[in-house]
């Protein structure tokens, strides 16, 4: 599937966000400043399931996957898609068979892979929250907790824009985590030593940036867009079911993060999968998430976390409109 360049303006763009866990979708055209959604595609694969063991992705994940992205090419026809990206993170970088898979997609589907770094996923994400960065902050802590990897980005909230000024990724995620640390995860004392694991892997982006010495000025925010953050924003709210208009752009106090928190370790997993904001495909992986989320709030303790339903998906359509933008202006000069 080959797309052009340079686009008119009612050009339906798609970008898709191939995660470790989760295939995502989104169809829109430009509409101003951002864009207007034209179609929206989600669903849990797993693609990274077990890759951590055996540096490979399974036969079973990946067709789950290419099931996926069958649909995907689909819905996008339908909607008369007229340019796209698939961008893979973690689980594509990570696995030594990824070649075989993105040939495998693009035969399967007419969809071309770009596996991209974890600076350019974190860029992505960045732009795709951007908008819910307040501008009387000057600096910001993004983050974003993946199935595979979480990236923490150290923010310059600038008149021309977000700037990146520190990034780490960190190869531990929702997925990773529960695989290797789940029966600890479901116990108080084990789940205090993951989130101080945790907390000391992210302990030297601290020593290069500083970023604690600034918490005082009142000049930093903290934003999350990741599935964790969103599920705990739903749980806070109390909501029969997921609701992105409530949840996109909540601001949520520590407290209410922490409160959230103790209510999950309190529930069985049989209770966590019942739970319509949860669920059984998320039952497993939601106590991992907060507590990469806690020793993240542990470090900085800026004591509010705005979240953001939003992310590279986002980021990666406003790159590609911006981009043919710039092209269609550089022609006509």
């Amino acid at each position: 599937m080959t797309f052009a360049a340079a686009q008119p303006a009612d050009t339906v763009y798609a970008a898709l966000d191939l995660g470790t866990n989760n295939c995502r979708m989104l169809a829109a055209r430009p509409h101003g400043r951002t864009f207007k959604v034209v179609d929206s595609f989600s669903r849990i694969t797993r693609l990274g399931e077990g890759l951590a063991r055996t540096g490979r992705l399974s036969a079973e994940a990946m067709e789950r996957t290419l099931d996926a992205l069958r649909h995907c090419a689909d819905r996008m026809a339908r909607s008369q898609v007229g340019r796209a990206r698939l961008v893979a993170t973690e689980a594509c970088r990570r696995a030594a068979n990824h070649a075989e898979f993105a040939g495998q997609v693009t035969r399967e589907t007419g969809l071309n892979l770009d596996i991209i770094s974890p600076a350019e996923e974190a860029a992505l994400a960045l732009a795709g929250c951007a908008p819910l960065l307040r501008a009387e902050h000057a600096r910001a802590l993004v983050f974003d907790i993946g199935g595979g990897s979480t990236e923490l980005l150290w923010v310059d909230n600038g008149s021309d824009g977000p700037k990146i000024d520190g990034l780490v990724s960190l190869a531990i995620g929702v997925v990773t985590l529960a695989e290797s640390r789940g029966a600890a995860l479901c116990d108080p004392g084990g789940y205090a030593e993951v989130v101080a694991d945790v907390a000391a892997r992210l302990a030297p982006f601290e020593a290069r940036h500083g970023v604690a010495a600034h918490l005082q000025s009142g000049t930093i925010q903290m934003l999350g867009t990741s599935g964790t953050v969103t599920t705990l924003a739903a749980l806070h709210l109390d909501l029969e079911r997921y609701d992105r208009g409530a949840v996109d752009g909540l601001d949520m106090d520590f407290a209410d993060v922490a409160a959230v928190t103790r209510r999950l370790l309190a529930m069985s997993a049989e209770e966590r999968a019942r739970n319509p904001c949860v669920g059984p495909q998320r039952a497993d992986l939601v106590l991992a998430g907060c507590a990469i989320l806690e020793a993240v709030c542990r470090l900085w303790p800026l004591g509010r976390l705005r979240v953001a339903d939003r992310g590279v998906r986002e980021g990666v359509l406003l790159t590609m409109m911006r981009a043919d933008v710039s092209s269609s202006a550089g022609a006509r000069r």
